[in-house]
């Protein structure tokens, strides 16, 4: 297939044909013996006036980067963290390495040799004696002082993002701390990091539609785990007692500024504790975070928020009866529910006509957006929380919470089902489910079963979405801003 070529472009390729006429064909370089970074080599001269480094017996160095800026003998370079100011000057070098440097495009990435100096403006500068290019840029960069504003093409080609985009690069950065400082904690509290199958032939763990894929060696179907749950309640009847994985996990649904088909979450089980327990946990796991990086006050959606700040709680029910004026406490049928979900104007599928279902409608419809501050809410009804013990004073509802902030679910926690019978009776209910139309319904996990009959001590269970946590906490509004390669529809053709 015959590409085409703008006239830039054209020109990069007619210099790089002309460097492999030449012997000195860029893509040879296999390596770069790199005497320090841009950043180690502003920093260890930064303290010297520009006499004192011109009088000193400097050691020559050898340094990298792309080439992200030239003007007339000057240049800029930059690597992972740093630009740093290049000089050259024609009388003190050999004509061949000028020739070079005047033959460089803009995104050449070279390996450059010299010493330290100082301009008149104070600036750390590498005074350059000699120039080779490792790798050469076939395409033109974005202009340098609009930079890449196209969200479109941000997402698309995040490599180039990454190059011309400071803030792009410290929201990656960021990402990779909070995760580090995640898995950091949740070891130094006794935690065990385990890894479980992404491939499961049972669709259960959440309520979500899943990818499905098909084994040709066992020629039968599998799906892209939902979750990770069932497999790691496994290892609490096996005896561990605190696991979590941080992992990928794939839901077949929409796309939009906080939702991705394939993203990442933590999950965590502890043994022998109860909802408020792993309530504490939360709140302690994401302040510590927070407070390690210094994000206790990000922007998010358009809210000011305060993670120092204790978190509210409040039972679902109640939240409702705040702002709707309907207690569903008093509510005994779910004909008498029906009429309220009439009356207030609540759309129910068909297999949500029944009393939890039309509870979570209401508090999905009417108070989700009121909560701005981080609020644990709990008190979720049995219908829509299949894997959660019963309530013991009110069997309606389960002992769950999910954390809100911002409008936005960022948490959700269960005590753990660890009664065989029960859990069995949740599932059949769930295939009832799906009779009627509920896509997201669990199947029956028989293996699952069997495991809790061998006996599951009391279980804590917690999940956070890792992505829309690091939004909050760089204060991003899209999804798309945190993963470096979010899924993409097709370009319009």
């Amino acid at each position: 297939m015959e590409r085409k070529f703008s006239d830039q472009e054209l020109i990069r390729r007619n210099h790089l044909q002309e460097l492999k006429d030449q012997n000195k064909n860029p893509f040879l370089a296999t390596k770069v013996e790199r005497s320090m970074s841009l950043k180690d080599f502003a920093e260890e001269y930064k303290n010297f006036s520009k006499e004192e480094l011109h009088n000193m017996d400097l050691k020559k160095v050898t340094l990298a980067g792309r080439l992200i800026g030239v003007r007339q003998t000057f240049g800029i370079i930059q690597d992972f963290s740093t630009k740093l100011q290049i000089y050259i000057d024609k009388k003190n070098v050999d004509p061949e390495v000028f020739s070079t440097f005047k033959s460089l495009d803009i995104g050449d990435i070279v390996e450059l040799q010299g010493v330290a100096m100082k301009t008149n403006s104070d600036e750390i500068t590498l005074n350059v004696t000699n120039i080779k290019l490792v790798a050469k840029s076939l395409k033109v960069l974005p202009e340098k002082y609009h930079g890449l504003v196209d969200e479109e093409i941000k997402a698309r080609q995040r490599y180039l993002d990454l190059i011309v985009n400071d803030e792009s690069k410290n929201t990656f950065i960021k990402r990779s701390l909070i995760i580090r400082e995640m898995r950091n904690w949740l070891d130094s509290q006794g935690f065990f990091e385990v890894e479980t199958p992404v491939l499961q032939d049972i669709l259960s763990g959440a309520a979500a539609r899943p990818f499905i894929t098909h084994h040709n060696t066992l020629d039968k179907q599998y799906y892209l785990r939902i979750a990770t749950e069932i497999a790691l309640k496994k290892c609490i009847v096996g005896g561990f007692e605190k696991v979590y994985e941080i992992g990928r996990i794939f839901r077949n649904e929409g796309m939009d500024s906080t939702h991705n088909p394939e993203f990442t979450s933590v999950e965590l089980y502890v043994a022998y504790v109860d909802l408020w327990y792993i309530m504490q946990l939360t709140e302690d796991l994401i302040r510590h975070i927070a407070t390690k990086l210094k994000l206790l006050n990000p922007t998010f959606r358009g809210f000011s928020v305060d993670l120092n700040k204790p978190f509210k709680k409040a039972h679902m029910v109640d939240l409702i009866n705040e702002h709707v004026g309907v207690n569903f406490f008093e509510v005994k049928s779910d004909e008498q529910a029906l009429e309220l979900a009439k009356k207030h104007h609540v759309k129910l599928l068909d297999h949500q006509k029944n009393f939890g279902h039309i509870v979570n409608a209401f508090f999905e419809t009417f108070v989700e957006e009121k909560l701005i501050e981080p609020t644990f809410v709990y008190g979720h009804p049995v219908q829509v929380s299949p894997l959660t013990k019963k309530n013991q004073e009110d069997p309606r509802f389960v002992d769950r919470f999910e954390l809100f902030i911002c409008q936005k679910e960022f948490a959700n926690a269960y005590s753990e089902i660890n009664d065989p019978i029960d859990q069995y009776e949740r599932f059949v209910a769930q295939l009832e489910e799906a009779k009627l139309g509920n896509d997201e319904a669990n199947e029956l996990d028989m293996e699952f079963i069997e495991a809790l009959e061998y006996g599951m001590p009391p279980t804590g269970g917690l999940g956070i979405g890792v992505d829309r946590l690091v939004m909050l906490l760089t204060s991003n509004d899209s999804i798309r801003n945190v993963l470096l390669f979010p899924h993409m529809k097709d370009k319009a053709k």
